[in-house]
């Protein structure tokens, strides 16, 4: 393959020079084929397989590095690879190989009224910047889905991940290359410093759209600082509301599966919202059911109250207007009762972050009235808000969940990696 030459002066900045690799990069994969890509991503799994070993060896350096800096238990577990979890990084590679390639996909085509030939067709995004904080399964996610869409990636994980990120970008560029794609299809931005980052964010003309993955602090800094273009991916101030008309018995589980199959990410349910009418039966139930799972209940004055009067094992203790807004990311969630349907999407529509939000109930005027009226990126009936994942939809790998309106909303997969231009093709046509 060839690439243009570089540019005189070269840029001084190890950044620039990644980017500018890169773009080179991306040049070469827009026009293969979906064989050879497919070929690229299989061996990627394979050798992820074989150099297991190495792999949790290095991430057994960054998570004893963060168990002796204090970190907490949620960020820890983010951060660790196990042989299994591993293995299931893989199999999400294998999955994304199966997928159909999105580039080229003809969203509408005609023949103008003067014989004009015009189509509009799915085209790589280009050069993909990632910038995440300690988990270290998005390098290989998001290299995966670039790679297939036909991008080129520059990761740009936080330093607590740095060992892990390191072993898994060294696996990757090797496979890569040895299947006969650019290395610098998928690199690793240079440096730990938070200049890098910055550089990443200001290098416009080189990278052609930014996808924070992180806290919200994280986020803020990328969207507000960036003259990159920015897939904005949210937090997840995620709600399930319990409405009168719900089966008590679903509406446990739905609730302890949303909040404790695991807490530490972005679609774990964060708010509790239960109808007045259905209260009295369900929160004493669901309070027991939390508090089997280690579960903390913030409750609001009418929580509390059933919590003490049923005699509750669940430790409720009073909610501050500020849990109506937090993404706990930990064995907590807040807890209050509302008087309608109305109430609880008035209550979403004020705190809710915009990722997943939840109804439970056998009403499908309510299911329907609740769907129309909530904005977010996802609204689920009858269903744990866990299920928002690109994987659990049958994307593959997710390359993170947007929030935003523009482009790509939800769970990100292929086609979202996606821009398009529109193939116009005459017979000697003048104007």
């Amino acid at each position: 393959m060839t690439h243009p030459p570089l540019p005189s002066p070269l840029p001084k900045s190890p950044v620039l020079l990644a980017a500018y690799r890169a773009r080179a990069a991306a040049a070469d994969l827009a026009p293969l084929p979906r064989s050879v890509k497919d070929d690229a991503l299989l061996a990627i799994a394979d050798a992820l397989i074989v150099r297991t070993q190495e792999i949790i060896a290095a991430n057994a350096e960054d998570v004893a590095r963060a168990r002796a800096a204090g970190t907490g238990d949620t960020v820890v577990d983010r951060l660790t690879l196990t042989r299994e979890r591993v293995a299931a990084i893989a199999a999400d590679v294998r999955h994304v190989a199966g997928l159909p390639d999105p580039v080229g996909e003809v969203l509408r085509g005609s023949t103008l009224p003067n014989g004009l030939e015009l189509r509009q067709v799915r085209v790589p995004l280009g050069v993909v910047g990632i910038i995440y904080e300690a988990r270290p399964n998005v390098t290989v996610d998001a290299a995966a889905l670039c790679l297939k869409s036909g991008n080129a990636v520059l990761l740009r994980g936080s330093s607590s991940a740095y060992a892990s990120n390191t072993a898994l970008i060294t696996v990757l560029r090797d496979a890569v290359g040895g299947a006969g794609l650019p290395a610098d299809a998928v690199q690793l931005v240079p440096g730990e410093s938070r200049e890098s980052v910055t550089e990443l964010m200001r290098a416009r003309g080189m990278v052609d759209v930014l996808i924070p993955r992180g806290g919200a602090a994280l986020i803020r800094t990328v969207v507000e600082g960036s003259t990159v273009p920015v897939i904005e991916t949210g937090t997840g101030n995620c709600h399930v509301y319990v409405d009168a008309e719900a089966d008590i018995d679903m509406a446990v589980e739905v609730l302890v599966n949303s909040k404790a199959q695991r807490p530490s990410v972005c679609n774990s349910a964060e708010t509790l919202l239960v109808h007045r009418d259905i209260a009295d039966r369900f929160l004493p139930r669901a309070l027991d059911a939390l508090a089997e799972a280690g579960v903390t209940v913030h409750g609001d004055p009418r929580v509390q109250a059933l919590a003490e009067s049923s005699g509750s094992k669940a430790t409720v203790v009073p909610a501050t207007a500020e849990d109506w807004e937090t993404e706990y990311l930990s064995y907590d969630i807040a807890a209050g009762v509302v008087e309608s349907l109305d109430a609880a999407v008035e209550h979403i529509r004020l705190w809710s972050s915009g990722h997943t939000e939840a109804i439970v109930t056998s009403s499908q005027a309510a299911a329907r009235r609740f769907t129309q009226r909530v904005d977010a990126a996802a609204v689920l009936v009858n269903a744990s808000t866990r299920f928002t994942d690109g994987g659990q939809f049958g994307f593959g790998a997710e390359i993170g969940i947007s929030t935003q309106k523009l482009h790509a909303r939800g769970p990100m997969g292929l086609p979202e990696l996606t821009s398009t231009k529109y193939v116009v093709t005459g017979d000697g046509h003048i104007r």
